[in-house]
């Protein structure tokens, strides 16, 4: 059985230059940062790993101490300037990448896992963040887990034996919440226009943010479908409650993202099945899945059908996470679709975010060989099987009206330059 630990013993369990796994996404433990933040010196030359979100995780182990380390995979507000230090470690893989990266670094000298309390069979589960723990689990020589009462017990492929773990604490925290935000009934067309390209009993698989919220209420009226994706919000309980999306593990996911009463809904519902990423990104995995439908946002699309999801302004706001793995095993799928959705102009009007070329620096998240379905509140391009003129000419028709004329001009020159 582990050793118990009181919370103020914690950072104690931490040397100099350790190499350290930490959960993520909702699985963030803020009760084990705040320990270590009160004992710096723990953290002295450290390097810490962690799949952080923007927008979700706020933890910056840099200002732990001015010799830490941390690597991760997605761009955070808070580890800009330790970008520009070298203290960040930012690689810019998707979410199989993550995988493979972790899985290559040997050797991990202590794992944190965020675990609920052990069930009467001395079973722990990950809770609503089972994403990347599993992966680190084989390399770690110190495993630990932070007991959680307020952690919910959810169904998975990925349960921890209590008597596994080297070292325990117990503390109470809830899971980090994250608010979908309301449906816009401004993208109701939008959203509309998007979920009929969805057949009844497809596999689908979402991405976050209110146009995917607007998506799920679209859904509604559709049949037997089932949900496979890296995460899912608050707005699917939805389809669950309308019987859109029925069954024993009817949902299988990585990660939950909501509040509190998803939370207790993903732990009470037995559609609910969470997996590791190096199962809900495996490529042969969702290719094996007839009618996969993969439906995802984008910051800009060019008009080869490239896709930049994550720089803004010529500056990197995330990553590319699960988006490349989940088009190409739709592609791959029989009868499969991969859908990007997106606004045709930026939210002030002034930018089309359909666009003759990506913005620099170079932020190509899918390659034009990937390209099949674009939707904006303007139509739907069909880009499958359709040569660079005609996606070019698909895309232009599906661009804010005030843009249509500027894009077809400077096609023109490009297609000169090809």
């Amino acid at each position: 059985m582990p050793v118990s630990l009181r919370p103020s013993a914690v950072a104690e369990l931490l040397r100099p230059g350790m190499q350290v796994f930490l959960p993520g996404m909702s699985g963030e433990s803020d009760i084990f940062y705040s320990l270590v933040r009160e004992k710096p010196e723990s953290a002295d030359g450290g390097r810490f790993i962690v799949v952080q979100f923007p927008g979700i995780n706020r933890s910056d182990f840099l200002s732990l101490h001015e010799r830490a380390r941390q690597r991760g995979y997605f761009m955070m507000p808070e580890l800009r300037s330790g970008l520009r230090q070298g203290r960040f470690e930012l690689l810019p893989v998707d979410h199989p990448g993550i995988v493979r990266d972790i899985r290559s670094l040997g050797s991990i000298a202590l794992l944190l896992a965020h675990v609920s309390p052990p069930d009467e069979h001395g079973m722990c589960s990950l809770g609503v963040s089972c994403d990347f723990v599993p992966v680190a689990w084989p390399l770690a020589k110190l495993r630990f887990a932070h007991v959680n009462a307020k952690m919910p017990r959810t169904r998975g492929s990925f349960q921890i034996p209590y008597s596994a773990f080297d070292y325990a604490f117990e503390a109470d925290q809830e899971p980090r919440c994250y608010d979908a935000g309301m449906a816009d009934s401004g993208m109701r067309h939008h959203a509309d226009l998007v979920a009929g390209l969805v057949r009844d009993g497809d596999t689908v698989e979402f991405g976050i943010g209110k146009l995917q919220t607007s998506i799920v209420h679209a859904l509604a009226a559709h049949q037997n479908l089932q949900v496979w994706s890296g995460m899912a919000t608050t707005p699917i309980v939805e389809l669950l409650d309308r019987g859109v999306v029925r069954g024993n593990a009817s949902i299988q996911l990585g990660c939950a993202l909501g509040d509190r009463e998803f939370y207790d809904r993903c732990s009470d519902d037995d559609s609910f099945y969470f997996r590791p990423a190096s199962e809900t990104h495996d490529v042969g995995r969702v290719s094996s899945i007839k009618n996969f439908c993969a439906i995802n946002s984008a910051v800009e699309v060019d008009l080869l059908g490239q896709v930049n999801s994550d720089v803004v302004n010529g500056k990197l706001v995330a990553g590319v996470g699960g988006l490349p793995p989940f088009i190409s095993g739709a592609l791959a799928s029989a009868g499969g679709r991969s859908v990007i959705a997106l606004p045709s102009t930026t939210s002030s009007g002034k930018h089309s975010r359909i666009v003759t070329r990506l913005c620099r620096p170079g932020a190509v998240a899918v390659n034009r060989s990937s390209a099949d379905y674009v939707v904006t509140e303007h139509g739907v391009a069909s880009l499958r099987g359709a040569s660079i003129q005609a996606r070019a000419e698909a895309l232009i028709g599906i661009a804010s009206p005030q843009w249509r004329e500027q894009l077809a001009s400077e096609w023109h020159e490009l297609l000169h330059q090809l």
